[in-house]
């Protein structure tokens, strides 16, 4: 196959491949942004993969980083762009399931594309457009089909994470795992374990926002992967209500994880921080999805959304809430929650005409807990409305709450 129109990227990359070529060297460009281009998808990062040694590509630029010289990658810095460029490898032992033992840079494409994972990503491609397919990806491609080069149980040993893979692109790209792969990830998905929570969370996140979540989540369920996930190895009823929802897509990681709290049938919202805990994410995310699960709880009562509801989540998670409200069928319109919210009187407590030092400084309360308690009482008064939110009024109602405090 020989691609006649390549994108824009490749075009830009293609002196790096001409200056290794000149040298007397292979250059091929590798991996998904190979895959995508032969699947009409966008491509991002362009990888190139040579026969030459680092110190033989670092001797032919003038400008390169080490970014992974130890297993053969150098980043070549050409016009404002990087192209990471690897040597052909092979690689030895995977003691942790994670990280090669051992790399050994050969001169050979073949003996370098066959430790890649799966036949789809074995695919290389020279500079104008001839596809190199040595384990019959193309095929695989045309079929829909996910297939481990060579062994599975081979390639999910040396590393465990490319079962998570394998799942995320059955939902990205809409493809079926063939079975001899499947059974390998049924019979290997206890090692899931051995690998970094944060590199399952990037697979498990783009396996919610594919285009075909529910065909990666039935691979997930069919060989019970999902039990050595992060506080998901009893969520085999929240995976099954995923799964039975109407066609759906979402696009925000946020929205996916407030769609998982409200499924699992969480209590509160400290149970949702202790789950997204043990997914290490942010603690901006955290924040985030608990505020936006508890307007999902607002929302299923129905009616007229109160207005310390629409303050304390903020635009943002009320967007969220209301996504995930709509995929589960009491969403409202996000026009009239947008109206509500902007006709709040303030949308931020900074907002608040009347400050801590204000009160201390009118002597109304002296510096202590009582300063807080006036001041969120305060707050709720402007927000819903009770008291207009000028400081010599806020002043009356602070001097009546602390009095009604300190009797």
């Amino acid at each position: 196959m020989i691609l006649t129109s390549l994108p824009t990227e490749f075009k830009q990359a293609k002196p790096i491949i001409d200056t290794i070529e000149a040298a007397g060297y292979e250059a091929y460009f590798v991996g998904g942004s190979v895959r995508d281009t032969i699947l009409g998808k966008p491509i991002h990062d362009v990888d190139i993969a040579t026969s030459a040694f680092p110190a033989e590509v670092k001797a032919l630029f003038k400008r390169t980083v080490d970014t992974g010289i130890e297993h053969g990658t150098v980043m070549i810095l050409d016009h404002g762009q990087g192209y990471e460029t690897t040597t052909f490898r092979t690689e030895l032992g995977y003691q942790d399931f994670r990280r090669p033992d051992e790399v050994t840079f050969v001169r050979s494409l073949k003996e370098d594309l066959k430790r890649r994972d799966f036949t789809i990503n074995a695919l290389a491609m020279r500079a104008n457009g001839e596809v190199i397919d040595l384990f019959d990806g193309l095929a695989d491609m045309s079929a829909h089909v996910i297939r481990a080069v060579g062994v599975a149980e081979d390639r999910f040993h040396e590393d465990a994470l490319r079962m998570m893979r394998a799942v995320r692109f059955a939902s990205q790209l809409g493809f079926t795992i063939e079975p001899a792969t499947e059974q390998a990830i049924a019979d290997n998905a206890q090692l899931l374990t051995k690998i970094a929570v944060e590199r399952t969370r990037v697979e498990w996140e783009k396996l919610l926002m594919g285009q075909q979540p529910v065909r990666g989540l039935q691979a997930l369920v069919k060989t019970a992967l999902y039990r050595y996930m992060p506080e998901m190895a009893d969520q085999l009823p929240m995976l099954k209500k995923l799964m039975a929802l109407p066609a759906w897509q979402l696009d925000q990681i946020e929205s996916t994880w407030t769609l998982l709290a409200w499924l699992m049938q969480l209590p509160d919202t400290a149970a949702i921080r202790q789950l997204l805990k043990a997914w290490k994410t942010s603690n901006d995310l955290i924040d985030h999805v608990t505020a936006a699960w508890t307007v999902v709880g607002a929302l299923q009562a129905g009616g007229t959304l109160a207005p310390m509801t629409l303050f304390k989540a903020g635009a943002p998670a009320l967007k969220t809430a209301n996504t995930v409200a709509n995929l589960l069928g009491f969403g409202q319109p996000q026009a009239e929650l947008d109206a509500a919210y902007a006709a709040l009187p303030i949308q931020d407590k900074h907002a608040l005409a009347l400050k801590g030092g204000d009160l201390l400084k009118q002597q109304v309360v002296q510096p202590g807990p009582m300063m807080g308690q006036v001041l969120a009482q305060l707050l709720v008064a402007v927000v819903t409305g009770k008291v207009a939110n000028e400081a010599g009024k806020l002043l009356e109602f602070a001097r009546m709450v602390a009095d009604t405090k300190s009797n």
